[in-house]
């Protein structure tokens, strides 16, 4: 028993504490497995390549999808909750690594070929296991929740202006220059203010081509802002996490967002402005 609690404790300190030796170890392993499997999704949906190399890739796949199903049950042998891990975010997206493959031997090609592609296609979810790798995404995410109010207010903005400027050109335009609704106007409206123009709509007549010029100029104006807003709160996200981390004398790291004074030396953690 005992022994099979230092198994288990051993293989949780690998699989879950990537602060450890054997734990960078195991997510670099994981993380170059990880990889290797999306490039042969990635190669397998080109015709010519699955044509020649089915068998070889259904091989390979087959032998990536047994390494996930190992890991997957390997962290619900030595995980406290298991039940918790499994319902977990990343929990579901271990599992989503594996269903489509054994999914995939259960089906026909010349029968399900619609469902296979779908499995196939499946498997690309595997990204969302390179995650846990990416050190630096709290910054992203403070500075999503940070600019989230702004954001939100500038989308209604926006809203607000395509409600407009598309029912302007229904009722300038009209459905004989394509106009049919003002759901249409409001597509083109969205696509013009984003500088797309797809131009499948144009309009034809003097005043909605003025009206469709406001539209670009507005466009230029204002496809910067959602841009600038998330720049600054990512530059403040970092900025903070830098200050609170590091005291300039003892080197102390781990401050709380507002301490203004290392609680281990006393230093002031910033500098005053002269």
């Amino acid at each position: 028993m005992d022994s099979s609690n230092h198994w288990r404790d051993r293989l949780y300190v690998m699989i879950f504490q990537t602060d450890t030796v054997a734990g960078r170890r195991f997510d670099s392993t994981l993380l170059l497995i990880i990889l290797a499997s999306l490039v042969i999704v990635i190669l397998d949906s080109i015709d010519q390549v699955h044509r020649d190399y089915a068998n070889v890739l259904a091989y390979i796949e087959w032998g990536f999808t047994l390494i996930f199903a190992i890991e997957y049950g390997l962290r619900l042998y030595c995980s406290p909750k298991p039940l918790r891990y499994a319902f977990s975010f990343y929990g579901l997206v271990d599992l989503l690594a594996i269903v489509p493959g054994i999914l995939a031997l259960y089906y026909s090609d010349a029968q399900y070929l619609l469902i296979i592609r779908v499995i196939r296609m499946l498997r690309i979810f595997r990204v969302l296991k390179l995650s846990p790798y990416l050190k630096q995404a709290n910054y992203l995410m403070s500075a999503l929740r940070g600019s989230k109010q702004k954001i939100i207010v500038f989308l209604l903005s926006v809203s607000t202006l395509v409600t407009v400027f598309g029912t302007l050109m229904y009722v300038v335009e009209g459905p004989e220059h394509g106009f049919t609704s003002i759901p249409k106007g409001i597509y083109w409206a969205i696509v013009t203010l984003t500088t797309v123009g797809f131009g499948d709509i144009v309009p034809k007549t003097p005043l909605g081509q003025v009206i469709s010029s406001l539209v670009m100029i507005t466009g230029y104006s204002i496809i910067a802002v959602p841009t600038g807003i998330f720049t600054a709160e990512l530059a403040s996200a970092m900025r903070g996490e830098q200050l609170k981390h590091d005291c300039p004398v003892c080197k102390k790291s781990n401050h709380e967002p507002s301490a203004a004074f290392c609680s281990r030396c006393g230093n002031a953690l910033f500098k005053k402005m002269e």
